[in-house]
């Protein structure tokens, strides 16, 4: 029996782009992924605290969303730096194909590092604004 084949560049993609939800954990593991429902979790609850607290900082507000986001960062970088060789053995045994990493996900990991990198700084920035004027700046 063959399953279906496991890209390493579109699951990079999704952990980067759509991480935040978990779309990469179900489109690796499918709905009974626990960590992928996790991530989902964080954007109902996210909402939910800014229709109870509509007036509180929205970075505050949305926190477990961001959390969630940066971590799936960190999860396409392992995804994309991960061999090709280890992909397969770890999500391709049985599909009957190899994997064969091209230059595009090499642009993604380094969008996926920008991303990443201005995510954090500005949360950092804003979080001592917040601390430090009492969001005097925005």
């Amino acid at each position: 029996m063959t399953t279906p084949h496991k890209n390493k560049t579109l699951t990079t993609f999704l952990a980067t782009v759509f991480g935040g939800i978990g779309l990469h954990r179900f489109y690796l593991n499918g709905m009974k992924d626990k960590w992928g429902w996790l991530h989902f979790v964080t954007l109902p609850l996210s909402l939910l605290a800014w229709l109870i607290w509509p007036d509180q900082q929205k970075m505050f507000l949305f926190l477990p969303l961001f959390i969630s986001a940066l971590i799936a960062i960190l999860e396409s970088l392992i995804i994309g730096l991960t061999p090709d060789e280890k992909w397969d053995a770890q999500h391709n045994v049985a599909s009957g194909k190899k994997s064969a990493s091209t230059w595009i996900l090499a642009v993604i990991l380094v969008l996926t590092v920008a991303v990443g990198a201005t995510g954090l700084i500005a949360a950092i920035a804003r979080t001592f604004d917040l601390l430090f004027t009492g969001g005097a700046y925005g």
